[in-house]
Formats: C-alpha cells, structure tokens, sequence
C-alpha cells in the first residue's frame, strides 16, 4: 500500500503530495510543525502537541488551519491509510500561499499539511541500550526557539557535524558555557547526588512536550530536579545524561565530545524514566 498524505484538504498518495511554489513555509520557512509519537495504536500527549502548536501559531500570527477535533480526526485519518501502529504523525502548518512579499499577505489561507510513517520501537530501544554520543557546537540560532518553526537550518547544520564527528546529537552552547538544548531535543544530565537538571524552557528553549510528560515522571517518582542552566563542565561530571524529544523518548547519553559520561554505560535513572513514560504520557487512540 503507498503512503497518504493530507494537503489542503485532500488526501493523496505521499509520492504526488505538494504544495504550491509560493507557499510562504517553502519561500520565507513561515510555518510550523509538531510531531507526534504514535506507539501501540495511541497517538502520544496529543493535547500538549496540540495546544503547543497553537501556541506556536499565536506567536507568528498565523491563522488556525482548522479547530482542534477536526484536526484530530485528520490526524487519526491518515495514521489509519497508513496503518502505523508505531511510528509518527507530523503537522505543518505555513502562512499560506501568496506572491512573494516578506510582509504578511492579507486574507490568506494558512496551508496544512500532515503526514504519517511507520517506525519500528526496536531501533529506539537498541539506542537507548547502547546509548548515544553527543557534541557541542556554538549556539546560532535566531532567539524565538521557542517557536516551533520550520526554519531549521542551524539545527540541520549542527546535527550533520554530529554526523560527521561519529555522534547522534549536537548540543548547542551558550558563550557563557551553559548548554541550551540539542538540534532536535532537550538536553539533561543527572549530578552525583541524583539530582536531575534540565534548562528552564520560559526562555531560550523549546519547552517540550517529552520534556514536561518527564517532568511529571520525576513528580511522581518524588525525585530530585532544578530547573537551571548547566555547563559543559558540569555534563562531563554527570553520573548521567540523557536527551528527551517525541522521537527519541528518553535516550541516555554515553559520551559528550568523546568524553564517556561516567562509566560510558546507560545510567540506571534514564533509562527507568524511559520505561515509565507510556504509563504516564496520554494516550489517545489513533
């Protein structure tokens, strides 16, 4: 069976799916995403995605596509064509279509787009088993990351030097050293005292929708966190340090700038907040 995307209002084959060549997320990236895990037939924290991308939305003064139980039928619809059990459903929605102007077109339609694919958990699981590598790179990026934009090409940038360097993830850096976030997750280490410290995401970061769901885990499990900026230095010390994101759920990490992380080995912590997650994340049937 081929893969179905929706555009504008139709459903259609993935491989003839498009939009126009003025579609401002094409010309100007004036659009946004979200991405949702689908796993055993639920689509994952469907309402933080969703409130995020209105969110999202509000800030660039974009135009709801549609309201949110239209959306989610849509989203269960295409995730049904294709049958993902396991896997991602992706939103873009963009300003729309209009002759290229980098002022706001007047009365335009915004564009949506969603698509879903299959992915097999066991890929994820292997990863998180082994662990990953991770470097760091300066922080360049415009300062609204908090906006789940589709202007990505610093985090397209510092993930292929990742590539190249051998590693998963790339860190990117404040000039004070404090670590911001990675090109596609959030960025957390565990101190030798337990304690677990992520950035504060009121400003500088994605506030994302893993890292709250994890946020809740640790609630629940009454262990220790600070929400405060934390050093290259500090990670290198860490008895663990892990990313969080919709992909990648809660993967440790086994080296920063090919420096082990304690024993170079998956941390106990990590990986128990990763077998929690499906119990505490909503769930909602695809």
């Amino acid at each position: 069976m081929p893969r179905i995307a929706y555009v504008n209002g139709r459903y259609t084959v993935h491989a003839d799916a498009a939009v126009h060549i003025e579609d401002r997320g094409y010309q100007f990236a004036d659009g946004v995403y979200e991405v949702c895990e689908i796993a055993r037939g639920h689509i994952i924290d469907s309402t933080r995605h969703l409130e995020r991308l209105d969110r999202s939305l509000r800030e660039l003064k974009i135009a709801s596509p549609m309201a949110r139980q239209p959306l989610l039928t849509v989203m269960r619809e295409v995730i049904r064509r294709n049958m993902v059990e396991n896997g991602l459903v992706y939103l873009q929605v963009t300003r729309g279509v209009a002759p290229r102007d980098h002022a706001f077109p007047a009365n335009t339609k915004p564009s949506l787009v969603v698509t879903a694919k299959r992915i097999d958990p066991a890929g994820g699981n292997k990863r998180a088993e082994s662990g990953i590598k991770v470097i760091t790179v300066a922080e360049n990026r415009w300062e609204r990351v908090d906006i789940k934009s589709v202007g990505l090409l610093p985090n397209v940038l510092a993930k292929q030097q990742a590539k190249e360097a051998g590693a998963q993830e790339a860190w990117f850096v404040d000039p004070d050293g404090t670590v911001k976030e990675g090109a596609s997750t959030n960025a957390w280490i565990i101190t030798k005292d337990g304690v677990l410290v992520t950035r504060p995401a009121d400003s500088g970061i994605l506030r994302g929708v893993t890292r709250t769901t994890v946020l809740d885990i640790i609630k629940k499990h009454g262990l220790s966190v600070e929400e405060r900026p934390f050093t290259v230095e500090e990670a290198y010390d860490a008895r663990e340090a892990f990313i969080t994101s919709a992909t990648t759920l809660v993967t440790p990490v086994v080296t920063i700038n090919d420096r082990s992380i304690a024993n170079g080995h998956p941390g106990s912590i990590a990986s128990s907040l990763r077998q929690a997650f499906f119990d505490i994340a909503e769930k909602m049937k695809a």
